[in-house]
């Protein structure tokens, strides 16, 4: 427990400055050992990397037990903070909430993402009230914990379907607030890349804000300098490694040829970097 405290309060530290954090997305522990020894100072999982490593479609198609498992692996392995994505809290009610921190807790994480949206395009977001006594849960789950773990609330009116104008910077910002009070301690809005939009999310919301960071996204100085706290960027690295992938095979079976392994990690390196 004091070795999660301490890492939990270095991870909730790094959302204060004086640098925006970046937060890399791992999928499992070779992945993890990489960026910490690219030299992270913490990092995050994937749940879409976490369930396509494990055969799964994204959106909590995995259960609640194997992400945390994937989890547990991930932590283990790294002496650094890990935050993990933990979807929707793997059920709709605080309740659920509440025992998803307890899990990630105990696999070895002090920090988790949960989000406001659902597949119903009908009501694509939980319901408000509702929404904000979920993040409620988390906060009392850690503190029952004593740790001060990481609560990052995710709210989805840019990546739900329908109008991303006045009507979605509004609800944004009502959910951001709404969430900050009650525990949240960052407040994540993804599917924004406009820079005067960024800058207006991070002027209203009264919490550090997360940014999904991808190929149309601001690089982060202009992130930065725009007050944004924290970036992760969720499945892109995992997608990224997977593309490599389907470039090489095309390339052997059209081809023929072995130049993908050209930047390859070498054998002996994979090995000195996976050993304990």
């Amino acid at each position: 427990m004091s070795v999660l405290k301490e890492k939990a309060e270095k991870l909730l530290s790094l959302h204060a400055g004086p640098k925006l954090l970046l937060l890399p997305n791992a999928w499992d522990v070779a992945s993890a050992v990489v960026l910490v020894r690219a030299g992270f100072p913490a990092i995050a999982t994937t749940s879409s990397g976490v369930a396509a490593s494990l055969g799964y479609p994204d959106g909590q198609r995995i259960s609640r037990a194997e992400m945390a498992d994937a989890v547990r692996r991930i932590a283990g392995r790294v002496d650094v903070p890990v935050s993990a994505d933990m979807e929707g809290g793997y059920g709709l009610n605080p309740d659920a909430v509440a025992e998803t921190v307890r899990a990630t807790l105990q696999a070895g994480a002090v920090g988790a993402n949960i989000e406001d949206g659902t597949d119903d395009q009908r009501s694509p977001l939980i319901e408000f009230s509702l929404a904000v006594e979920r993040i409620r849960a988390a906060r009392e789950a850690a503190n029952e914990a004593g740790i001060p773990f990481v609560v990052n609330a995710r709210t989805d009116p840019y990546m739900s379907p329908g109008d991303k104008g006045a009507a979605a910077f509004d609800e944004a910002v009502r959910r951001g607030n709404a969430f900050r009070k009650a525990g949240a301690d960052c407040i994540f809005v993804p599917g924004v890349v406009d820079r005067d939009l960024i800058a207006r999310l991070v002027k209203a919301i009264d919490a550090p804000v997360n940014i999904l960071g991808g190929f149309k996204t601001p690089p982060i100085p202009a992130l930065e300098s725009l007050g944004v706290r924290r970036v992760t960027v969720g499945g892109g690295l995992q997608r990224a490694t997977m593309g490599l992938l389907q470039r090489a095979a095309e390339e052997l079976r059209n081809a023929g040829t072995f130049s993908f392994a050209e930047h390859a990690v070498p054998h002996a390196e994979m090995n000195k970097i996976l050993a304990r």
